[in-house]
């Protein structure tokens, strides 16, 4: 994955070690196309033992923290790697998904009857617009710098973070020092772990083998 280092983005209090960035499994609403945002859906019956996927890859690598979104589909999935790992879970608010306000809970569709033209507006400055009710990039982006400085106070060189597409997208946006415009391309299936280099701002996929797909934002 490619990034933009910027000089104006502040450095992540840690700044060291590997940090490992995952998604929560697939749910019921990704299959649907249904947007979650902070609100939830269970897992599917087949990423019941996602985490425990993810943890196969990273066992032998060094784990020693996992912290997880307070939303049930990533602390789910969060238990079942830490179960693996030998960790501990911790819980971090910040780590939530975007709030996407009324259109939580909405497809495309249903998004386009209710709010006609919005996700048109949306698309010329994806990074300020705000969900109605809800939250911006902008705003989840100053949340994922508070997140990553309570993961650093936790005092772990090796943290797995389990968390939500959008936001995700900022905590790798900090942690690589790159644009926001370039990390809003990004995407981060379930399937895929990122693990980042935080001192040389380079990041690695690890694939998870499973059959879910990418269904599009939390």
């Amino acid at each position: 994955m490619p990034h933009n280092p910027d000089p104006t983005v502040p450095e992540w209090a840690g700044d060291q070690g590997m940090v490992t960035l995952v998604r929560h499994g697939e749910t019921e609403w990704n299959r649907l196309g249904r947007r979650q945002g902070q609100l939830d859906s269970p897992l599917t019956a087949d990423e019941l033992r996602h985490g425990q996927r993810v943890a196969a890859v990273l066992s032998g690598l060094g784990i020693d923290g996992v912290f997880t979104s307070p939303l049930g589909r990533s602390v789910a999935t969060a238990r079942a790697c830490a179960e693996v790992l030998g960790c501990s879970v911790v819980v971090i608010d910040e780590l939530a998904e975007v709030h996407h306000g009324e259109m939580a809970g909405l497809t495309a569709a249903e998004i386009e009857r209710a709010f006609p033209g919005e996700m048109a507006r949306r698309s010329a400055n994806r990074y300020e617009w705000c969900f109605p009710g809800g939250e911006s990039y902008a705003d989840a982006d100053r949340r994922a710098a508070v997140a990553l400085g309570r993961v650093a106070a936790a005092g772990g060189r090796l943290p797995l973070i389990v968390s939500h597409e959008m936001i995700g997208r900022m905590l790798l946006r900090t942690l690589l020092g790159a644009d926001p415009a370039m990390a809003l391309t990004w995407r981060h299936p379930h399937g895929v772990i990122y693990r980042v280099d935080v001192a040389n701002r380079t990041v690695v996929e690890l694939p998870v083998d499973q059959g879910g797909a990418q269904r599009g934002a939390d």
